[in-house]
């Protein structure tokens, strides 16, 4: 009875008992591997003690302030040690309580920044294909046909460019930098306040990273022409692609970096809006930046921030991102490499993405009403394991792939069987001669 009181997006959906590194349990006593790390956002296992001695200690000091009335020194701390392994100079450090607002307080800022300079540029720049969450604002930047549904009336506002995609788009990054730009210039750069882009694609194109030569061009163009450029790390930062930010890959340093899922590893509801010295100087002293939430600056998002931030320096769980994600996509590769409705296994540090087409020769991809991510997703999970589904995986419409995303203390031996159960999945989901076989509608859902 009280189940049914609560409002969620699927029924019916097992009851989570206990949680342990990389192991979920439900009341039943099945047990699921956390190949996921939920909505990619676990980075350091289920029931870690730091976390959960940090939590104790900070609700038995400073439980809750308001930042308009105290400043606190676990937040102080903890932007300290933060600060240095942020790719943004000068960096300061704005918490909120997820990606979602982290992007919608990035984006009122540069839009902040440009009025104190005396400059009226409002336009927000966004890539097909791309998502920065679920809220009003950053709605209409994030390109998902079937989000939009419903809200068209508030949706329009965002210049759309051209993704980086080189599964489906062989134009090299100086080429889709240089369309980005004749774009933008058509739209006028003196009306252009900010570019936001994932630096790898997630949870619509599944893990896609562009050509080694497209943010160095986009970085270059967006300080030529004085449009503050945004990464959204929320999916990509704290080590999941095997750096502390994706931005590292490319020796980026972007004016605002956005972060959240990996930075409490789902401990706590956390977003980071992490912006240069330059920017935020500038607005505090034209003093035009209003904006914040009840729970901005929280202290126990702090505390708990902190102790995932020590865990991950510790035991070194950056470092081994990227050996972990190559043994991932080599026994997914083993397995279904030759598969006639695998496109692509891809992906950076334990960020993998697989593609699933209709036709592995064309690329073609299955139509959206098939529901292909969705069943492969109920197949897995009927296996005990959870992954992501992605199901705009071309242009925002229409593909289907998954992620896996497991926390980045996942085993071996874990690791293996992740990669054995989606393979399995699949091979039973899509045979090849009895094709596609439509299965219900998965549990889970997409939030920010």
């Amino acid at each position: 009875a009280t189940m049914s009181q609560v409002f969620t997006r699927v029924d019916g959906l097992p009851v989570a008992e206990r949680a342990h590194g990389c192991v979920i349990t439900d009341t039943r006593g099945r047990r699921y591997l956390d190949g996921s790390g939920g909505a990619l956002a676990n980075s350091i296992g289920h029931g870690h003690p730091r976390v959960i001695e940090a939590l104790a200690h900070q609700t038995a000091t400073v439980d809750y302030v308001h930042a308009t009335q105290f400043e606190t020194e676990t937040l102080a701390r903890y932007a300290g040690k933060l600060a240095p392994l942020v790719p943004v100079d000068d960096v300061r450090v704005f918490p909120v309580s997820g990606g979602s607002e982290a992007n919608e307080t990035a984006l009122k800022l540069a839009r902040s920044y440009h009025l104190a300079r005396g400059d009226d540029r409002h336009l927000v720049v966004a890539r097909e294909g791309a998502y920065h969450g679920n809220t009003r604002g950053v709605l209409d930047a994030s390109d998902r046909a079937g989000l939009h549904r419903g809200y068209e009336p508030w949706i329009g506002q965002t210049v759309r460019v051209p993704g980086a995609n080189p599964y489906r788009d062989e134009r090299t990054g100086a080429e889709l930098a240089a369309e980005t730009e004749r774009i933008m210039a058509d739209a006028g750069f003196d009306r252009v306040a900010a570019f936001i882009a994932e630096p790898i694609s997630g949870a619509t194109l599944a893990a896609i990273s562009p050509p080694d030569d497209y943010w160095p061009a986009i970085a270059s163009m967006c300080r030529a022409h004085g449009v503050v450029l945004i990464l959204d790390e929320v999916m990509t930062g704290f080590g999941r692609t095997g750096s502390w930010f994706a931005a590292n890959h490319w020796g980026l340093r972007p004016d605002i970096i956005t972060a959240g899922k990996g930075a409490s590893s789902g401990y706590w509801p956390l977003g980071l809006c992490l912006a240069s010295g330059a920017i935020v100087d500038t607005v505090q002293r034209a003093d035009n930046f209003t904006h914040g939430f009840t729970w901005s600056h929280h202290p126990m998002g702090a505390a708990v921030a902190e102790a995932v931030l020590d865990v991950l320096v510790e035991e070194q769980l950056v470092d081994q991102a990227e050996g972990k994600g190559a043994r991932m996509r080599e026994a997914l590769g083993a397995r279904l490499g030759g598969h006639p409705h695998v496109g692509d296994i891809r992906g950076r540090g334990l960020l993998t993405g697989v593609e699933l087409v209709a036709d592995r020769h064309s690329r073609h991809p299955f139509a959206r009403a098939a529901g292909v991510s969705e069943a492969v997703t109920t197949a897995c999970f009927d296996r005990g394991l959870t992954v992501y589904p992605c199901t705009s995986a071309v242009d925002g419409a229409t593909g289907d792939a998954v992620l896996l995303g497991p926390p980045l203390t996942v085993g071996e031996s874990e690791i293996d069987e992740m990669a054995a159960r989606l393979a399995r999945a699949i091979e039973l989901t899509m045979t090849p001669d009895a094709g596609f076989s439509r299965g219900p509608r998965p549990p889970g859902g997409r939030r920010r």
